[in-house]
C-alpha cells in the first residue's frame, strides 16, 4: 500500500543512505544473506544500532518498486575512493571483474541503473567538518574514480552550501577542473521558526510563529538567486545544475518520541510550505534540476506517517501529489503582483505561484495563500491561447494546525475547487485563507 501510494505522487528520484548517516555508512555491510550482515551504531540519530538489513539490494528494489531514480549518497567523510569506486562497479557495471561477481553472488545478475550520485554529503559539517578548498580537492579525487559503466551515466552531485553560504559555491566553482568533475550541486536549507536548539512545536503554534515560518519558506527563493549569482558566473550556459535535496520546515520532535529520530507531525501549515517551495523549484526550473525531501516517512517533513500497522498521508503528500502536473511539463512565465500578508510591523507576499504547460497543451497554475485569516482574489490574464474547460482543486482546512492523525486520517484533503470564472481570457481566482489551489485550463 505504501509503494502504491508514493507512485501516485510520481516520486521523481528517491535518496539513500542519508543525510548524515551517509558518511558513516559502508556499503559492503549492507549486501549478501542480512542474517550475517555488519551492524553500525547509527551516531547521529538516536545512537541507535543500525542492523544493515536494508542494504544497496533492498534500495535498488525499492526504487523499481516506485519506478523512479535511485539518488546514493556516497560516503566522503569516513569512505575511501576505493570503497565508492566500488560501489558503483557494484551498481552499474556488466564486465567481469570481482564486484560484479560478488553482486551476481547475492542475486543480482544484470546492473542496475544509477542516475543520481553523491560525492558526500555536508562535508562542511556532520560529513568531515571540512573547509571549502579541501573538499574540492578531495572531490576531485573521488569523483575521478567514479566511472560509467555499461551505457550508465552518472550525474554527479558534489556536496554544496547550506542556506547562504556563497563562498562554498565560488570556492567549487572558481576552478574549471573542479567544475569539470561535477554535474550538479547539492544545496540544503530548513525552515527554521526560532533557533536550533528550540525549533518550536510542529502543532501548537500561534500566527507569529506561522508568519515566521511562512517567511523563512520564502528565504528559499533569495538563497537560490544568491547561488545562481555564482554559477551564472563561471557557467552562464546552466549546464551545472542546482540539487536541493534538503529543505522543509524543522521544528522540535513529538514529546515522548526519541529526539534522534527526528519524529515531526504535519499540518497544514507544512503543506502551505510545500506549496511554496516547489512554486520557488518551479521559477528557477533552468538552474534547478533536481528538488526532494530528505526524508520520506516519519521524520521531518514527510509524506506519510506510520505506526506499527496503521498509515497516515500528511497533508505535505496531498501538495505533492496536486503538484505532480508540472513533472515533464515546460515552465511558463508567470509576473506576480499581490498584496502583503501583514504581521506587527512585517511583511511578506501573500501568495505563491508558479504555471507549467504539459504535453497535451493543459495549462497548470499552483497557488498559495499564505494569510490564515484572509480570502484573497486573484486575477490572471491567459495570454496566448483560449480555452474551454477549466477546473481546480483545493488543500485547505479550518485551522491552520489542522492535521491528518491515525485516529481521523482525512482531516485536510483535498477539495474540487469552484471558487473561480474565466470570462474573456481572464481567470479569477478567490483563494480560500490558508490553502493551497492547483488551477488546470485545457482546450
Amino acid at each position: 500500500m505504501c509503494c502504491l501510494l508514493l507512485r501516485e505522487i510520481k516520486v521523481p528520484n528517491l535518496r539513500w543512505p542519508g543525510g548524515c548517516f551517509a558518511d558513516t555508512y559502508h556499503w559492503k555491510d549492507g549486501i549478501g544473506p542480512q542474517e550475517k550482515r555488519a551492524s553500525i551504531v547509527n551516531t547521529h540519530w538516536g545512537g541507535v544500532t543500525e542492523d544493515n538489513s536494508f542494504g544497496t539490494h533492498e534500495f535498488m528494489k525499492l526504487t523499481e518498486l516506485l519506478g523512479c531514480d535511485a539518488y546514493i549518497n556516497g560516503n566522503v567523510g569516513s569512505g575511501t575512493v576505493r570503497e565508492m569506486a566500488e560501489w558503483v562497479e557494484y551498481l552499474t557495471s556488466d564486465a567481469d571483474s570481482p564486484m560484479t561477481r560478488l553482486r551476481k553472488e547475492n542475486g543480482r545478475e544484470q546492473p542496475w541503473k544509477v542516475k543520481f550520485f553523491a560525492i558526500g554529503n555536508e562535508n562542511w559539517g556532520c560529513g568531515g567538518n571540512m573547509t571549502a578548498e579541501f573538499y574540492t580537492d578531495v572531490m576531485r579525487q573521488f569523483s575521478t574514480f567514479l566511472n560509467n559503466y555499461s551505457g550508465n551515466r552518472l550525474y554527479r552531485v558534489a556536496c554544496g552550501p547550506s542556506d547562504y553560504n556563497v563562498a562554498w559555491t565560488e570556492t567549487l566553482m572558481k576552478d574549471p577542473a573542479s567544475r569539470g568533475r561535477f554535474q550538479g550541486l547539492s544545496i540544503h536549507y530548513y525552515s527554521i521558526v526560532n533557533d536550533w536548539n528550540n525549533k518550536g512545536s510542529a502543532t501548537d503554534f500561534d500566527e507569529r510563529e506561522w508568519f515566521q515560518t511562512m517567511r523563512a519558506n520564502l528565504q528559499m527563493d533569495q538563497i537560490i538567486k544568491g547561488h545562481e549569482a555564482i554559477m551564472d558566473r563561471y557557467d552562464p550556459q546552466k549546464i551545472k545544475g542546482l540539487v536541493v535535496d534538503e529543505w522543509g520546515n524543522w521544528f522540535n520532535v513529538e514529546p515522548g518520541t526519541n529526539p534522534g529520530f527526528l519524529y515531526q507531525q504535519n499540518t497544514l501549515r507544512d503543506a502551505i510550505t510545500a506549496a511554496i517551495h516547489l512554486n520557488i523549484f518551479n521559477q528557477h526550473a533552468e538552474r534547478v534540476k533536481v528538488a526532494n525531501l530528505a526524508q520520506m516517512i516519519n521524520v521531518l517533513q514527510s509524506v506519510i506517517l506510520t505506526k506499527e500497522d496503521k498509515m497516515v498521508l500528511t497533508p505535505t503528500y496531498h501538495v505533492f501529489r496536486m503538484f505532480r502536473v508540472h513533472q515533464e511539463a515546460q515552465l511558463l512565465k508567470t509576473d506576480l503582483r499581490c498584496e502583503d500578508y501583514i504581521n506587527g510591523d512585517r511583511k511578506i507576499q501573500a501568495i505563491s505561484a508558479s504555471a507549467s504547460v504539459d504535453k497535451e497543451n493543459r495549462v497548470h497554475i499552483s497557488l498559495a495563500n499564505l494569510n490564515p485569516d484572509k480570502s484573497i482574489v486573484i486575477t490572471c490574464p491567459i495570454i496566448g491561447a483560449t480555452y474551454q474547460k477549466v477546473k481546480g482543486e483545493v488543500l485547505t482546512s479550518d485551522t491552520m494546525n489542522a492535521m491528518n492523525t491515525f485516529e481521523t486520517a482525512d482531516k485536510v484533503k483535498p477539495a474540487n475547487f469552484s471558487g473561480f470564472t474565466y470570462k474573456e481570457g481572464v481567470l479569477t481566482v478567490t483563494m480560500p485563507s490558508k490553502s493551497v489551489v492547483v488551477m488546470e485550463l485545457s482546450k
